[in-house]
């Protein structure tokens, strides 16, 4: 069951970016005096030439955000346009219903039987222990009280003042069985329970050109890319950055993946975009079966609901909180708070008086109940991606490890990551991360057409197991 935890207090962080900078990579198909990197533009049409630096400064340092799916994921093999999954239900039977009379319950579709014992509980703290004397409605069961004359009804006063009203809302469960002497056994019985899951690719593509005569152009500018090739070519320092673009797209439509409904104005109504479906990325799915969060982390109890809510779950020993820098910075405060003298002393921890020493005011996790390690997220923190928005989201729980679904393909049980991407594969085809050249220019032959091309296509899905482990913060 997903829930949601309400931190404390509420309020966001704001930060401001200043000054004309573009944010958004826009390599161009040509070279021009707008794609050299001065503010007044190198231009050569002019009497005296300017002191032209030829390394490019990287101002933004590493600008891919790919690397969360990287470091918590594997990546698997499919060959259909459909990826399914089991995953296993609860093991004690519990319902939610409503008292009717004094010895009926209302639980819609329930799959309690007769002779079981149960324990009833209330929101205000009422309880009773009864038992089942007719399980057979379909909507409703009929029950006999241990302790009290009913369930409305207490022994001390039988006077409608006993444990429950009318009409109110409980919770059952099971917990064991009683029969007399003689009878027979239990009637009927319970099929495991469990919860098909699925989930479709999507293709991904992106493209790069120059033309050939701006290949042979002679004003190159020596270049650095993230993935640490350098050189001097102004085209192949685009098309690189077409390549890591697109590698961070392939990330981000796992992340951000949400699938089409077929209503009015939706994507999949409109003739242009019939046949596209979506995908279902972690965002979505945490939403619809995972837990969330609301508020801002203020105290060490907004700290213990994450503990809460995991025992409820799959109670997963570790687990990382990926995180924007706010968020970060909130448990950071809370977890110093706790320290006796860290109001005033900030004395977090063993140290030698160096005088030297630079204080520590971060902490990398922390241990209340579960393992908690924390970790930046730079998809959050950037500024041409959710750090640049009003996003809603301040981070992700993650559980760490695997865990076992049946596969329905493989037709057994198999261990998998709690997050992995499923790619396109055959022996004909491998659709993981495709790249091909067209044109004449840059050594291509296949078209008469004076350019190069560079495409890029990948073909996956992100399968998000067990998202009742997960936790979305907002």
């Amino acid at each position: 069951m997903a829930q949601t935890i309400a931190f404390g207090a509420s309020g966001n962080a704001s930060a401001t970016i200043s000054g004309a900078t573009s944010l958004t990579p826009a390599p161009d198909k040509i070279l021009a005096n707008e794609n050299y990197l001065s503010n007044a533009n190198y231009t050569f049409a002019q009497q005296y030439l300017p002191d032209l630096y030829e390394k490019e400064f990287e101002r933004y340092g590493n600008r891919s955000i790919a690397s969360f799916l990287r470091m918590v994921s594997a990546e698997l093999p499919t060959t259909s346009d459909l990826i399914k999954w089991s995953e296993q239900g609860r093991l004690h039977v519990q319902s939610a219903g409503s008292i009717t009379d004094r010895d009926t319950i209302a639980a819609t579709a329930h799959n309690f039987r007769t002779g079981q014992t149960i324990v009833v509980t209330g929101t205000a703290g009422e309880e009773a222990k009864c038992y089942i004397t007719d399980a057979s409605a379909a909507n409703s069961i009929e029950v006999a009280t241990y302790a009290t004359l009913s369930l409305i009804d207490s022994v001390a006063l039988n006077d409608g003042l006993g444990p429950f009203d009318a009409t109110d809302t409980v919770k059952i469960f099971v917990y064991g069985s009683e029969f007399k002497k003689g009878t027979s056994g239990m009637e009927g019985s319970l099929e495991a329970d469990f919860e098909s899951k699925e989930n479709n690719p999507i293709i991904i593509k992106d493209k790069y050109e120059v033309s050939g005569s701006e290949m042979a152009h002679v004003g190159w500018v020596e270049v650095t890319t993230e993935n640490g090739a350098s050189g001097y070519l102004w085209y192949l320092k685009s098309e690189h950055e077409t390549r890591l673009r697109f590698e961070d797209y392939l990330e981000m439509s796992m992340i951000e993946g949400e699938p089409a409904i077929n209503v009015s104005g939706g994507i999949v109504s409109s003739a242009a975009t019939a046949g596209m479906m979506g995908t279902k990325g972690m965002f979505f799915e945490i939403e619809e079966n995972g837990n969330t969060t609301s508020g801002v982390i203020t105290d060490r109890d907004d700290l213990e609901a994450f503990a809460k809510v995991l025992d409820k779950e799959g109670a997963i020993q570790e687990n990382v909180l990926f995180v924007n820098r706010a968020t970060g910075f909130d448990i950071d405060r809370v977890l110093a708070a706790q320290n006796s003298s860290g109001a005033s002393t900030a004395s977090y921890g063993l140290f030698d008086n160096d005088e030297d020493m630079a204080l520590n005011l971060g902490f990398s996790g922390f241990r209340i109940g579960y393992d908690f390690y924390k970790s930046d997220w730079k998809y959050l923190n950037d500024a041409t991606t959710r750090g640049g928005s009003d996003s809603l989201i301040d981070g992700v729980l993650v559980p760490a490890g695997t865990t076992t679904v049946y596969d329905q393909v493989l037709g057994q049980n198999a261990k998998r990551p709690f997050l992995h991407v499923r790619y396109r594969q055959s022996a004909m085809e491998d659709r993981k991360y495709k790249s091909w050249v067209v044109g004449s220019a840059g050594g291509a032959a296949t078209t008469d057409k004076d350019n190069m091309e560079v495409h890029f296509l990948s073909e996956r899905a992100l399968c998000v197991m067990g998202a009742n482990n997960f936790m979305l913060l907002k």
